[in-house]
């Protein structure tokens, strides 16, 4: 790891009902350190309730993009992402925050061989759209093209 990186933002990407979730909070010990989700946005926090509204999505995505920025200028050590990320796209500004606030990046990518089921009532036909647009990077961009 380079020296000049102390810190690290793990992002957690997978479909609705891989584990991401459970995954990210075993890897935060429990909420020692910051889990941030577009779901967030969209969670009760009294209740627990999760009420998605497409309307208000791109919403959700900067209340996400906030909080992490949050997280990194306050040099927390670790912090995690845990959101569905199935294109490059929905990365990128992360990517951006931690080249800005000098943060290691690991993605890892989150398979549902537990046979889970998505909270968020996606059915299955979105699911497989989900799929089919999900990319994979396995080599750095440089050597991709």
């Amino acid at each position: 790891m380079d020296p000049s990186f102390k810190n690290t933002l793990i992002i957690l990407r997978g479909l609705p009902g891989s584990g991401k979730s459970t995954l990210a909070s075993i890897l935060s010990e429990g909420g020692k350190y910051p889990v941030h989700s577009i779901d967030d946005y969209f969670t009760n926090p009294e209740t627990g309730e999760y009420k998605f509204d497409f309307q208000k999505n791109h919403l959700a995505y900067k209340n996400c993009e906030k909080k992490t920025e949050i997280s990194l200028k306050n040099n927390i050590e670790k912090v995690f992402l845990d959101n569905c990320f199935t294109t490059e796209w929905e990365m990128t500004p992360y990517f951006r925050l931690a080249s800005r606030y000098n943060y290691n990046v690991f993605v890892i990518t989150v398979e549902n061989r537990h046979a889970g089921k998505n909270i968020h009532q996606i059915t299955d036909e979105q699911l497989k759209k989900m799929e089919e647009k999900y990319s994979i990077q396995l080599l750095p961009s440089s050597l991709s093209d």
